[in-house]
C-alpha cells in the first residue's frame, strides 16, 4: 500500500512540474494514476459495492469537469487527472481535495494576473492548474491512509 502511495505521489509531482513547464499533463501520467486505482482498491480491501460507488463518483466528477473544459476554464489533462484521482479518494477525501484545489488554483491565478500586470503584458494567462490539483491530492492522501 505504501508503494502505491509513493508511486502516486511521484506521478503527481511529475505532473505538476510538467504542467508548469509546458502547460500540459501527459496522458500517460493520468492513465497510470487511473490504472493503479484497482490495485489501491484491492490493497484497501474494497468490495464490489464500494468499487461501484468509487466508479460512479469518478464518472460524475469527470462529467462535471468536462463541462469546465467545454467552457474553456480547464485543460483536458487537468480534467483527466481530477477524474483519475477520484478513483483513489473516498468521498470525504475527494471533497477535501476539490476545495483545496480550488483555493490553490485561485491563488495561482491571482499570482499570475499580478505578475502579468507588473510586467505590463496583455492577453490571456494559461494557469498551470495541474499544480493545484497535484498539491491538493497530496494533501488529501494522508486521510486515505488512516484506519477506517
Amino acid at each position: 500500500m505504501v508503494a502505491l502511495v509513493v508511486i502516486l505521489a511521484a506521478l503527481l509531482l511529475s505532473a505538476g512540474i510538467e504542467d508548469v513547464r509546458t502547460r500540459e499533463i501527459a496522458n500517460g501520467k493520468n492513465a497510470a494514476i487511473a490504472l493503479l486505482a484497482p490495485l489501491w482498491w484491492w490493497a484497501n480491501g474494497l468490495g464490489w459495492g464500494e468499487v461501484g460507488i468509487q466508479l460512479l463518483v469518478a464518472g460524475i466528477v469527470f462529467a462535471v469537469f468536462v463541462g469546465a473544459f467545454a467552457c474553456g476554464w480547464m485543460g483536458g489533462g487537468d480534467v483527466k487527472m481530477i477524474a483519475a484521482l477520484a478513483l483513489w479518494l473516498p468521498l470525504g477525501g475527494l471533497l477535501q481535495m476539490l476545495v483545496v484545489m480550488s483555493v490553490l488554483g485561485g491563488a495561482i491565478t491571482v499570482a499570475l494576473m499580478l505578475e502579468r500586470r507588473w510586467e505590463r503584458r496583455i492577453g490571456a494567462i494559461e494557469v498551470p492548474y495541474g499544480v493545484a490539483i497535484a498539491a491538493a491530492a497530496l494533501l488529501a492522501l494522508p486521510a486515505t491512509l488512516a484506519p477506517q
